[in-house]
C-alpha cells in the first residue's frame, strides 16, 4: 500500500476542476467518472463553472464535492479573473486544473492565489478552429504555458499539437487517455435485441451522442443520412436517426430535419440521463466532428459493440481502427459517410464483427480504472514535487 499526501491540517489536498459551463458532454462526463471514482482519501474535490451550473451536477455522486459558478459574462470579463482568485484563496486547492481553451487564462489567478499545482488539459478544439490555426488563441495558450505544471492533452495527436505550435516542454507535457466504464457500457444481453422504443423493432438505428454545437457537425450528418436513404431505397423505409443531446444548435438541427421533410424518422430528444441504455438501441454509431480529442462517446459506442463510422480528425483515428471496428472519413463529406453507412446496413454481420472488436479494443486500451490511475498518478507527481506543507502518511501496514 502506498503512502498518502495530505494537507497540513489532515485533510486530503483539494482540486478545482475548472471548466466553462457544467453541463451534457464528453468531457465533462469523464471528469466527473474521475471524481466519483478517484479514492475519497486521495483527493477532494470541487467544481468551478466559469458560467453556469446545469442538471447535469447531479451525475456526481462523491459526497461533499462543493459546486460554484462565476456567472462569466462574455468577453475579457476580468471581474470573473478577480472572483476566481477570491474564491481560490478561501478554498486553499493544492491543485487547480483548468480544461481547454476556455479555462486555460485562468492560470495566473491560480498562482496570484497561491495554489502550488495548476494544470490543464486539452480535450479538443472548437469548431471555429479545428486544426488549431487561430493566432490570437494560440498566442493565448503559449503564453499561458509559463503559469502551469502540466499541459496534457487527451490525444497523441493533441500531444504533438501542443509540443509543435504551443511549444510545451517536452517535461510538462502528457498523455492522458480516456477510460470508458465497459460494465455500464455493454451490449444488450443474450437473447435480446437492438431498438429503440421510440422506432421499435425492425428499423435500422444509426444514432450519436454529444452536444448539439457547431463542432460536432450534426448538420452535416443529417445530410448524410438523407443520402444513405438516397443510396438505399430498399432498405430507405427501415432507416432511422437518433441524435441525442442539448446545445445551441439543436432548434435549428430541428427545424431542418423538419424542413427535409424527415421529422418522423429522426429523434432529437435533447440531454438524457439513459445514453448507455440508448446505445444499446442503436444498430450503428456515427461522429461527424470537425475537432476531436479522444472521443468519450464513440469509446461508449464500442463498449456497446457498436460499429463506429467517424470522420478523419483530432484524437477519431486513434480510437477506431479503421476497417476493424469502423470506418474513418473525411470531415464535412456527407457522401463519404452515406457510402460508409451503407456498407453497414446492407450488411448487418460486418456492422456486428466490427462492434464487437471495438469492444475488445474498448477493454484492451481504455479502461476506466487505467484513466483514473493516471490522473491520481499525475496529481500526485505535481504535489509531491511543489507542496512543500505536505507530508506522507504512512500505510496501515507500516502503523
Amino acid at each position: 500500500m502506498g503512502a498518502h499526501i495530505i494537507d497540513a491540517d489532515g485533510e486530503a489536498p483539494l482540486v478545482i476542476h475548472l471548466v466553462y459551463r457544467l453541463d451534457f458532454g464528453g468531457l465533462e462526463n469523464l471528469m466527473v467518472e474521475r471524481i466519483n471514482r478517484m479514492p475519497a482519501e486521495a483527493y477532494r474535490h470541487a467544481v468551478v463553472a466559469l458560467t453556469e451550473i446545469t442538471d447535469f451536477a447531479s451525475k456526481i455522486k462523491k459526497p461533499g464535492v462543493a459546486l460554484y459558478s462565476l456567472h462569466k459574462q462574455p468577453g475579457l470579463s476580468l471581474k470573473t479573473h478577480v472572483d476566481l482568485w477570491k474564491l481560490l484563496r478561501r478554498l486553499k486547492p493544492a491543485i487547480l486544473h483548468t480544461y481547454n481553451l476556455s479555462a486555460v487564462e485562468y492560470a495566473p489567478a491560480g498562482l496570484l492565489a497561491g495554489v502550488p499545482v495548476r494544470i490543464n488539459g486539452a480535450h479538443g478544439r472548437d469548431a471555429a478552429d479545428p486544426e488549431g490555426r487561430n493566432r490570437k488563441h494560440n498566442a493565448l495558450r503559449r503564453a499561458m504555458v509559463p503559469f502551469y505544471d502540466c499541459c496534457y492533452a487527451n490525444s497523441a495527436a493533441m500531444v504533438d499539437w501542443n509540443r509543435q505550435v504551443i511549444k510545451v516542454p517536452a517535461a510538462k507535457s502528457r498523455l492522458l487517455g480516456n477510460g470508458i466504464d465497459a460494465d455500464k457500457f455493454h451490449p444488450p444481453l443474450e437473447g435480446s435485441q437492438r431498438h429503440l422504443a421510440v422506432f421499435g423493432p425492425g428499423c435500422t438505428t444509426i444514432g450519436t451522442v454529444g452536444r448539439v454545437e457547431e463542432v460536432k457537425n450534426h448538420a452535416g450528418l443529417v445530410d448524410a443520412f438523407i443520402a444513405l436513404r438516397a443510396r438505399c431505397p430498399q432498405s430507405a423505409a427501415r432507416l432511422r436517426l437518433a441524435i441525442v443531446g442539448a446545445g445551441p444548435l439543436l432548434a435549428a438541427l430541428r427545424a431542418k430535419v423538419e424542413a427535409a421533410g424527415i421529422a418522423e424518422l429522426v429523434w432529437l430528444p435533447g440531454a438524457r440521463s439513459d445514453v448507455a441504455d440508448i446505445l444499446r438501441g442503436l444498430d450503428i454509431f456515427v461522429m461527424s466532428s470537425l475537432a476531436e480529442g479522444t472521443p468519450g462517446s464513440a469509446l461508449e459506442a464500442m463498449a456497446s459493440s457498436l460499429p463506429v463510422v467517424g470522420t478523419r480528425v483530432g484524437g477519431i483515428p486513434e480510437v477506431i481502427d479503421d476497417g476493424v471496428t469502423g470506418m474513418l472519413v473525411p470531415p464535412s463529406d456527407s457522401a463519404a459517410m452515406a457510402a460508409a453507412l451503407e456498407a453497414y446496413v446492407r450488411d448487418p454481420l460486418l456492422a456486428a464483427r466490427q462492434g464487437a472488436a471495438g469492444r475488445e479494443r474498448v477493454l484492451r486500451k481504455y479502461n476506466m480504472a487505467a484513466m483514473v490511475a493516471a490522473y491520481k498518478s499525475l496529481y500526485d507527481t505535481l504535489c509531491e514535487r511543489k507542496t512543500k506543507f505536505r507530508k506522507p502518511v504512512k500505510s496501515c501496514v507500516e502503523l
